[in-house]
């Protein structure tokens, strides 16, 4: 009997030890949490998991569906970073909110663009026709500036990025302009004679700018989508390390094969 109570107290401390080996092994992993639009952010993110596990970083992706959450949750601390925003928007929301949140690396660029279910091409829209757009700031001045780029309007000289339709200094058509959340764009495009969408909006829509835009972003655009972290953080090796893997020639594959038609273009 006493033979039997020891080899189980042996059994156990052996048990033990393995355990806490295993708990010092999984103590050892940077668990990396970050948010992100669906597509093709959470892809992107997606795609690298396993690149950045066998670096001893975990990465655990965090979806969000608007604007606005990602940097709140970011600036909480709940999230170690987020991959969902063009720059513009970043410098704006810190303005905005008082926030000190910092870009570590541009990853890709998004074209925006003019769709429209009712028109094939800008010219034929109507006098008089209501354009949908985006309602917050820099997104919304992006639009404009969209517009203006296709000939459709004017804006004031000192309209910038964060330009608004009461900026609009040269209307000929007489547009309407709906100004509705972003992410709502792609189902009110049924309702409205046409809409500016982002690119992560459209593309789970189904709709690819070189495809169905009526007009295109051009490729020289400032607005790249960056990991944003809070200011300290940018060159915290974890984060540097998911930057790199996300400019790898695997990304680089996958987006080629994935988005064939320039809906999504990597930057150096």
């Amino acid at each position: 009997m006493k033979k039997l109570i020891s080899i189980i107290a042996i059994a156990f401390v052996c048990v033990s030890f393995v355990f806490a080996g295993g708990a010092a092994e999984d103590s050892s992993s940077t668990v990396l949490k970050v948010g992100a639009s669906p597509e093709p952010h959470g892809t992107l993110l997606n795609l690298v998991v396993d690149n950045l596990a066998e670096q001893g970083i975990t990465l655990e992706v965090v979806e969000f569906t608007d604007y606005v959450m990602p940097n709140e949750a970011l600036e909480a601390g709940e999230i170690d970073a987020n991959y969902f925003q063009h720059l513009p928007y970043l410098e704006s929301f810190n303005a905005e909110r008082g926030f000190n949140l910092v870009s570590a690396g541009g990853i890709h660029i998004e074209p925006m663009a003019l769709y429209s279910k009712t028109y094939d091409s800008i010219e034929a829209i109507p006098d008089g026709a209501t354009i949908a757009i985006p309602n917050d700031p820099t997104n919304e001045g992006r639009a404009l500036l969209l517009l203006e780029s296709a000939g459709l309007i004017t804006l004031s000289e000192d309209a910038g990025i964060e330009a608004v339709p009461a900026d609009i200094v040269d209307n000929p058509h007489n547009f309407s302009f709906s100004e509705i959340e972003a992410a709502s764009l792609p189902r009110v495009l049924d309702d409205a004679d046409a809409a500016v969408i982002n690119g992560n909006y459209a593309i789970p829509a189904g709709l690819i700018a070189t495809r169905d835009g009526l007009y295109v972003e051009g490729g020289d655009s400032p607005y790249v989508n960056v990991i944003a972290v809070r200011s300290g953080d940018e060159n915290n090796p974890a984060i540097q390390a998911l930057v790199e893997t996300l400019k790898s020639d695997e990304v680089a594959q996958f987006v080629a094969e994935n988005y064939p038609n320039g809906e999504v273009i990597l930057v150096d």
